[in-house]
């Protein structure tokens, strides 16, 4: 075997290595870009709904068609009843609360019942740990005819790190209003929530207004840097393959 041929030899399993690297970098850089188009979408379409006089929502004629991309976070409201005994203390964290830490606690998902006999989901706010059990905050659960100012959101999108909900004990890890009202039997229920703006509730508690409305986008400078390893790489395996092609054949020599 000549000694070129062993040199480039040399370089087939670096630079096989040097590949796959280069095709992640590059996949998590384009990754980055869309999250950025998805992100930009998602900021221009809570400055379009989120703010100004609220709406009615979606006639339940059309729930069946509802899509999240033409209505979530559009500001609305909503008059009806509380089904208090269905409340579901969703698991949840409120961000920055203790000494910048988040506390732990439960979003309250109370179904509100409409005058037309439909349902919808209200996501009442926080509250901690310790404010669970209703009859620890009786004055939070409101009787008779009330009316909600909120934006509309999607159901929480589950993943592989959220835990299985236990209906029977009432414990929820996800503000899915179609499973709570499942458990429930409850019939006829948006396929939405509507999340309650900061009123004040009787006794301080729920805290609603959680909704985030600004929202960080560093998709561009993760995929820069991204894009910037992957650049380096290139280099670095240039200069590595290029020394070790003109290295002097006695290096190469047995």
């Amino acid at each position: 075997m000549s000694v070129p041929s062993r040199k480039i030899r040399s370089l087939i399993v670096p630079g096989l290595a040097a590949l796959v690297t280069l095709a992640i970098l590059i996949g998590l850089g384009t990754w980055q870009l869309q999250r950025k188009a998805w992100k930009e979408d998602l900021i221009a379409q809570i400055e379009a709904r989120a703010y100004g006089e609220p709406g009615a929502i979606v006639p339940e004629a059309d729930w069946a068609s509802w899509r999240a991309d033409q209505d979530e976070f559009r500001k609305v409201r909503v008059t009806g009843t509380f089904l208090n005994a269905f409340e579901a203390p969703v698991y949840g964290l409120l961000p920055g609360e203790r000494q910048g830490a988040p506390i732990q606690g439960y979003y309250l998902i109370t179904p509100l019942k409409l005058a037309s006999g439909a349902i919808v989901m209200i996501n009442r706010g926080f509250v901690p740990m310790e404010l669970r059990d209703p009859a620890k905050r009786p004055e939070s659960q409101p009787q008779g005819e009330v009316t909600v100012t909120g934006l509309v959101r999607a159901p929480e999108v589950r993943n592989l790190f959220t835990p299985n909900d236990d209906p029977a004990k009432n414990q929820w890890f996800a503000r899915d209003p179609q499973a709570i009202a499942a458990a429930h039997k409850l019939e006829r229920v948006a396929p939405f929530l509507i999340d309650a703006d900061a009123t004040f509730n009787p006794g301080g508690w729920p805290r609603g207004g959680q909704t985030p409305l600004t929202l960080p986008n560093n998709h561009l400078q993760y995929a820069v840097t991204w894009f910037g390893i992957a650049l380096t790489l290139i280099g670095v395996f240039v200069a590595f393959a290029w020394r070790r092609v003109k290295e002097p054949a006695s290096a190469e020599q047995e």
